[in-house]
């Protein structure tokens, strides 16, 4: 009994000894912090137009759902004027940067939107020119991209580039390669009846969103978030998004990719 006693004994200093060299757990990774991004929204000096579409394109349940934080590089495929670059700039805050995309193609539609948005503000912002299937940022460059009312764009071809505005399983590769594993892709777009070709994107600006999920998976990003803040049943997606009687009151999908 004696002996049986002094081996446990050896074993329990043993056991203790292994547990005090064995490494600490790692500590669990940081959670996003707790932004009101109302506050974005109810900034004073934002231009009254955006202010009027606030209604329909809900911005503070849209970056609630993303999180953009301080300090994060974003880029803004396809920002247009500029109406979420505001939220976007703000929320990067002075550490951070955003990379505010058009193709040169849209310039004449744009005048000089894009200029009087930035002249003397939001500072770290930084436009970007180029096509859909190319972006002048590093590997891993980016903590979240978003493309906002846009990939239909893909099938849009502008007399000034007949061509078109890049491939677009090359346009989703290049969207993989700048986010930092996991970082987010970011996504709305105008709903086009499920089962419409991806040339509707062309033809009314639309798209049925199951050619995005198709294509960003094809690039290796992953969906992990679908919502419905902007989806509007009485809209039945055969519309052009231009026409007036539903122009700023489309049925719209949300998505959210991840790179692993």
């Amino acid at each position: 009994m004696h002996i049986i006693l002094k081996t446990g004994a050896a074993a329990l200093a043993i056991a203790l000894a292994q547990a005090c060299a064995s490494p600490p757990a790692p500590a669990p990774e940081p959670m996003a912090a707790a932004i009101d991004y109302s506050v974005f929204v109810e900034t004073p000096d934002r231009p009254d137009a955006d202010i009027l579409a606030d209604a329909n394109r809900k911005p503070a349940e849209v970056l609630a759902l993303f999180a953009p934080q301080p300090g994060d590089t974003i880029l803004e495929i396809e920002a247009g004027g500029g109406y979420f670059t505001e939220f976007l700039s703000r929320a990067a805050g002075e550490t951070g940067k955003v990379f505010m995309h058009n193709p040169q193609a849209f310039d004449a539609f744009l005048g000089e939107t894009v200029t009087k948005r930035l002249e003397g503000r939001l500072t770290n912002v930084t436009p970007l020119k180029s096509n859909f299937d190319f972006f002048v940022l590093a590997d891993d460059a980016a903590d979240t991209v978003t493309w906002f009312q846009g990939p239909h764009e893909l099938w849009y071809k502008p007399e000034s580039t007949p061509e078109g505005l890049g491939d677009p399983a090359t346009s989703f590769s290049e969207i993989a390669r700048v986010l930092k594993p996991g970082g987010q892709f970011v996504v709305i777009d105008h709903v086009a009846p499920v089962g419409s070709p991806p040339t509707t994107g062309g033809d009314t600006h639309r798209i049925d969103p199951a050619q995005i999920k198709s294509l960003a998976a094809a690039a290796g990003l992953v969906l992990e978030t679908e919502s419905d803040i902007l989806r509007n049943p009485a809209d039945d997606g055969t519309k052009n998004v231009f026409d007036p009687e539903i122009r700023g009151k489309t049925d719209q999908a949300l998505l959210i990719f991840r790179k692993p």
